[in-house]
């Protein structure tokens, strides 16, 4: 008899509970100054639509001439607000940040200055935008960079790795990829690295087929290979590469080609050979003089001077002359720039000058 009443009561007090649970809340009718509600009533249940308008001089703080609101359990999607006509919402500016104003509209007049996410740049460098009358003049775009690179290219055998899919990298980006089982890279790891520079990915090493067990160098004829040239004193001959072992290691350079007899080495973009293109090995099991990579650019570090609006890290080729803006401790200077020379790889930046004054910074 007891185990029937209780699941009696249990029945009855489940619903009720299930129902509370479930309950959404109405929402009251929003305060609105300056403008008007269309079918006002004193509570609307959720879900329900709201419209709105302003009045004559006032306009609704989203976009349009008049706005919707919705009851969410008890909460309005958005306050209904009237502002002066000529001021402006909040402008769409893609792949761009600005100061959002507290107020969520900016003033007739008032100035907004934006900065481009990493992998864009503002297109003819504006990047002001001016309320007037309430729209927004000369709004500025946000376009790729030059410096900006695409995917990483494909490199066989080897996969990206601790890295999501995406499609742009900002300059100094840096990946690394690793060599599928039974490959490796040059000094027999299996993992190296690609950085983004100026708009290219600098070469990384290839990923070959790990090698079995090879002779030692050896002098004359032996099996280690077969003789081709002597040094200048007679008394080294150069001999197949495999002799020498691992591969000389060249930073920011690359071997390129398939040759038994040399490596031919490449250096990346933005980096100049100093010294032999081809590297041979000697029957000794050395290696001839190596070849460096130097830097044929300056990199500027804009977070690193106060005095420079911060954009990152600028690069700069050698013999190139460019200007990167400057701003106070107050306001943004809109037309102040310092002049940035790279020569030989050694950076100068002048004091800030105005626009016209540029030639004589």
């Amino acid at each position: 008899m007891f185990v029937r009443y209780l699941g009696f009561v249990l029945l009855v007090w489940f619903p009720e509970r299930l129902h509370a649970q479930s309950a959404v809340h109405s929402c009251d009718a929003p305060i609105l100054d300056d403008g008007y509600l269309v079918q006002k009533q004193i509570t609307y249940p959720h879900e329900a639509n709201l419209m709105y308008g302003c009045d004559n001089g006032r306009k609704p703080a989203v976009e349009g001439w008049w706005a919707t609101i919705t009851c969410q359990n008890g909460t309005w999607s958005h306050k209904p607000q009237c502002i002066d006509e000529k001021d402006c919402i909040p402008p769409d500016i893609p792949n761009a940040k600005y100061k959002k104003s507290p107020k969520g509209w900016y003033d007739n007049n008032q100035s907004i200055y934006i900065t481009c996410d990493k992998e864009y740049e503002s297109k003819n460098r504006d990047a002001t935008a001016i309320c007037s009358n309430g729209t927004w003049t000369s709004v500025p775009v946000c376009e790729k960079s030059i410096e900006t690179c695409g995917e990483p290219p494909k490199i066989p055998h080897a996969v990206i790795i601790h890295q999501e899919y995406q499609e742009l990298f900002a300059a100094d980006s840096e990946v690394q990829y690793e060599c599928e089982d039974g490959y490796t890279v040059e000094g027999g790891g299996t993992k190296d690295n690609i950085t983004c520079i100026f708009g290219n990915w600098t070469e990384g090493s290839a990923c070959r087929a790990r090698p079995g067990p090879v002779n030692g160098g050896s002098a004359g004829g032996g099996t280690g290979g077969r003789p081709t040239t002597s040094t200048g004193s007679g008394t080294q001959q150069t001999v197949e590469v495999k002799n020498c072992g691992q591969q000389p290691v060249v930073s920011n350079g690359d071997i390129v080609g398939d040759d038994s007899m040399f490596l031919r080495y490449q250096c990346a973009a933005w980096y100049k050979r100093v010294g032999p293109e081809r590297v041979r090995c000697y029957s000794n099991g050395m290696w001839s003089a190596v070849p460096v990579c130097k830097a044929t650019f300056c990199s500027v570090d804009t977070d690193a001077y106060r005095a420079l609006l911060s954009v990152g890290v600028k690069h700069f080729k050698d013999g190139e002359t460019g200007k990167l803006r400057c701003v106070d401790q107050d306001h943004w200077l809109t037309d102040h720039y310092s002049v940035v020379r790279c020569t030989d790889g050694r950076m100068e930046l002048s004091r800030c000058c105005g626009f016209g004054e540029l030639l004589f910074c």
